[in-house]
């Protein structure tokens, strides 16, 4: 009985999750294999697949996803770590710095988005600011780091957002393990180069690999910021497949499709590393 009534109250999530998600993952996937009897098509194949890991468009934005998820994961780790240690020291205006340093993490990606189109676009006001002091004599002048072929603006966002996020992560790993280990290693001789390779470091991997994981899959199959702030060409696969599905020839639906089921597989490999990660961290801390 109370198993049946554990099953009641989960009843309504479990409803959203199987008609919604996975339902809408099964229609895209027999639409990716070609089965779509509204225009036509009846027969099961992988064509679409074939086709979009023979399209240059596609290898291209392949190629430009993961380029902006790595460096964004690196990029994350690096300063997450760095702006850790800082806060960990005791300094005037700490409270007021670390209610600054969570800040973003309370604001939509979409809204940091458009944040950064304001002010780094050569029409912004960063651009204004520096044809005005001088510094170029046209807006043109300026660096194009939004809708550029690398996608620093795209890269600025995510940063924005995931280095509070690990950060914090981070800083409360280093909180809790206290300066023991640290005191201990000075009296042996160990300079902070070392203390940090071979005391701090090792504590808070257990902490930066899952969150690093987490955020290399959510760049990966994010939608809204690329299509903001990135060029039409080449697009990210989310943007792309969007692009496609959106396409009056419905012929175009199937190659849509197999890009959305592409990310969807990409990411659930990322998501079953991340357990394997955090069984193994589990393991050891034992």
């Amino acid at each position: 009985m109370k198993k049946f009534s554990i099953l009641i109250m989960l009843a309504p999530a479990l409803a959203v999750i199987i008609l919604l998600f996975l339902g809408g993952l099964l229609l895209g996937l027999l639409q990716s294999v070609n089965y779509m009897p509204i225009i036509g098509l009846n027969d099961f194949s992988l064509n679409a697949y074939a086709s979009i890991f023979s399209d240059s468009q596609f290898l291209g934005s392949l190629a430009l996803t993961l380029g902006i998820s790595i460096v964004t994961t690196l990029l994350t780790i690096v300063f997450s770590i760095v702006t850790a240690l800082a806060l960990r020291q005791t300094f005037l205006g700490k409270r007021l710095v670390n209610f600054l340093y969570q800040f973003p993490i309370t604001i939509p990606h979409l809204v940091i988005a458009i944040g950064i189109m304001l002010l780094y676009s050569q029409s912004g006001f960063f651009s204004r600011i520096a044809t005005n002091l001088g510094f170029i004599s046209t807006q043109s002048e300026f660096p194009i780091l939004v809708y550029d072929d690398l996608g620093i603006g795209i890269v600025l966002v995510y940063l924005w957002k995931q280095i509070p996020f690990v950060g914090l992560i981070v800083l409360s790993i280093l909180q809790s393990s206290g300066n023991d280990f640290e005191e201990l290693a000075h009296s042996l001789g160990a300079n902070k180069w070392q203390t940090f390779r071979h005391v701090l470091l090792p504590l808070i991997i257990p902490g930066i690999l899952p969150a690093s994981i987490i955020c290399f899959a959510f760049v990966f199959g994010s939608y809204e910021v690329p299509f903001l702030l990135g060029k039409p060409y080449p697009a990210v696969l989310s943007v792309l497949a969007y692009r496609l599905y959106e396409d009056t020839d419905l012929s175009a639906r199937p190659e849509a499709m197999a890009i959305a089921v592409f990310i969807a597989v990409f990411v659930s490999i990322l998501v079953l590393v991340y357990k394997k990660v955090i069984k193994n961290v589990s393991g050891r801390a034992d």
